[in-house]
C-alpha cells in the first residue's frame, strides 16, 4: 500500500489551511468579477432544513456505491483509503466534522458563491451551472469516474443554490459539509476494518 501523500500528523492543519485559502481565492475572484461571495448566504430555518434533507440522497448514493463491486469503483475506494485512511484514523470524529464544515463553506463560497454566478452573468444560468460543475469535477478528479461523480454532485449542489423561493448559498454549504463528514466516517470505518483484517 502506498504511503499517504500527507503525513497523518500534519493532515488536519494542512487540509484546513488549504480549504481556508479557497475563501481568499473566492474573495479575489469575486473582486475581479464584481461579485460578493457572501451575498447569498442567508441564515434561516428553511435553508437548514433544506440542507439536511438535501444531504440524505447523496449519503444514500455514496453508501450504495460503496457496496457495489466494480473495478472502477474499487479504484476510487483504494485511492481514498490510501490517501485519507491513515490521516483520518488519527483524528477524533469532531476534527473530521470541523474539516468537513470548513470544506463545505470554502468550496461552496468559491464555486457556488463566485464561479457559478460569474459564469451565469456571462453566458446564462445553464452554462454557469455546467461550467462551474466541470471545474469542480476537475479539481476532484482522482480518477475519470470520480471526475464524473464529482461533477454530478456539483450540479446537484448548484441546483440547490436556487432551491425554494430565493437563492441561498447556505443550503449547498450545509449539504456539502454534512456529505463530506458522512463520507469521511464511511472511509474511516472501511479503513479500520481493513487494518483489522490485515493483522
Amino acid at each position: 500500500m502506498n504511503e499517504p501523500s500527507i503525513e497523518p500528523d500534519k493532515f488536519f492543519k494542512t487540509a484546513c489551511s488549504f480549504e481556508g485559502a479557497l475563501i481568499l481565492v473566492a474573495v479575489f475572484l469575486g473582486w475581479l468579477a464584481s461579485i460578493d461571495p457572501f451575498e447569498f448566504i442567508v441564515f434561516n430555518e428553511q435553508a437548514v432544513i433544506n440542507g439536511i434533507m438535501g444531504t440524505l440522497p447523496l449519503c444514500l448514493i455514496f453508501f450504495a456505491l460503496n457496496q457495489i463491486q466494480s473495478d472502477a469503483l474499487q479504484a476510487i475506494r483504494d485511492v481514498l483509503h490510501e490517501t485519507l485512511g491513515p490521516s483520518l484514523s488519527t483524528h477524533h470524529w469532531t476534527d473530521l466534522f470541523v474539516l468537513a464544515m470548513i470544506a463545505g463553506v470554502s468550496e461552496e463560497i468559491l464555486f457556488r458563491g463566485v464561479i457559478q454566478p460569474w459564469m451565469e452573468n456571462s453566458w446564462g444560468l445553464m452554462v454557469g451551472l455546467i461550467v462551474s460543475s466541470l471545474l469542480f469535477g476537475l479539481i476532484h478528479a482522482v480518477t475519470f469516474l470520480y471526475f464524473i461523480m464529482a461533477t454530478a454532485v456539483s450540479v446537484y449542489l448548484g441546483l440547490y443554490l436556487d432551491y425554494g423561493s430565493t437563492r441561498n448559498l447556505l443550503t449547498p454549504i450545509i449539504i456539502h459539509g454534512l456529505y463530506d463528514f458522512f463520507a469521511f466516517m464511511v472511509i474511516l470505518h472501511s479503513y479500520r476494518l481493513e487494518q483489522q483484517k490485515a493483522k
